[in-house]
């Protein structure tokens, strides 16, 4: 099978495997693990910030990231169509005592000027703003990449109103070979940032949060609380190294074969898709025009030996990763183009 679906079904390099077989461990909740503390340390230089802590999901990192920014009976602002909001299990809610302030956009990035006018300060008849939420690259937005001035006003703007800014940055190594900078120049004015191991970058497990000492001592709390606490966990952490050492680099491949599927779907009948809006690995493309559902559509594709993800009953995902090589992207067009002439 062609998997499409995600960035997250790659599977470990043979680099990640030999290192994950031989490396050194020891109990991580003691902070002993020498494996997971060289990759927090490796983490938090690489991002430009002060500590980096290992957990085992996205999810549970930005869920952190929201607890210690945070009080109960506040606000988080974010997009209407963002991780945190849709695909976390209102985990904003259940664990940080939150509600959402979405912002609606058409490709997930939020401006200041929209969020500005949501702000709301202590007040008797409403929730109080406690924190700004962005992700970058946007996932429902198609991969959507923050420009780094938008982000850098956001952050001004959100200190200036002694509010803190956190980034889903799943995907910001994405970013980064979208934009051409560095990523610590990416997250440069960002309180805390959670990145994923296990998608662009090829690890089986684990996200990292990074921000300051102080917010990360607090988040090693909060990741015991959550179940976190993985003892000897340096077996995962080896992965994680070899990721950060050897795939940034390759990402280019990934965005050049999602540009490639995104113009060669444009031209297919009953399929719509704009190829100008694809920066990084995802494209998201309409098939209504083919008389077909979306789930009908992945149904059918995977009759052709294609996996990719369906959303609500128009949309269709495809995510380029480091196991779809430019052949089998290849292939996978040709599955589809053989759906549409039917």
């Amino acid at each position: 099978m062609i998997d499409l679906r995600s960035d997250t079904v790659t599977k470990p390099t043979p680099a990640m495997r030999h290192a994950m077989a031989t490396c050194e461990v020891g109990d991580d909740v003691y902070q002993e693990d020498p494996t997971v503390n060289r990759l927090e340390e490796r983490a938090a230089a690489i991002v430009g910030k002060e500590a980096a802590l290992f957990v085992p999901t996205g999810t549970m990192g930005n869920t952190i990231a929201m607890k210690v920014h945070t009080h109960h009976g506040q606000e988080v602002i974010c997009d209407a169509r963002s991780h945190v909001m849709n695909w976390e299990l209102a985990m904003m809610a259940w664990f940080t005592g939150c509600m959402p302030r979405t912002i609606a956009t058409t490709d997930g990035i939020l401006t200041w000027d929209r969020i500005r006018a949501e702000l709301k300060p202590v007040g008797p008849h409403w929730a109080p703003t406690g924190m700004i939420e962005i992700e970058n690259t946007h996932n429902m937005g198609g991969g959507a990449v923050y420009p780094l001035e938008v982000i850098d006003e956001i952050c001004d703007g959100a200190h200036n109103a002694g509010l803190r800014v956190h980034m889903d940055g799943a995907r910001v190594f994405n970013a980064a070979a979208s934009c051409g900078a560095p990523v610590s120049r990416i997250v440069e004015r960002v309180d805390t940032v959670m990145f994923c191991l296990s998608k662009g970058l090829g690890a089986p497990v684990g996200s990292m949060v990074a921000g300051t000492r102080n917010d990360i001592d607090q988040a090693r709390l909060y990741r015991k609380r959550l179940g976190g606490g993985m003892r000897q966990a340096g077996v995962l952490a080896a992965a994680g190294l070899i990721a950060l050492q050897d795939m940034p680099s390759r990402l280019g491949e990934d965005h050049a074969n999602a540009r490639l599927l995104a113009e060669r779907l444009a031209t297919l009948p009953g399929i719509a898709v704009d190829p100008g809006s694809v920066r990084s690995n995802i494209v998201i493309f309409e098939v209504s025009g083919t008389g077909m559902t979306a789930p009908e559509f992945t149904a059918r594709l995977k009759e052709q030996g294609v996996l990719m993800g369906s959303f609500g009953d128009r949309h269709v995902r495809a995510v380029t990763h480091f196991d779809v090589p430019r052949d089998a992207c290849e292939s996978a067009l040709e599955a589809v183009q053989r759906i549409t002439a039917q």
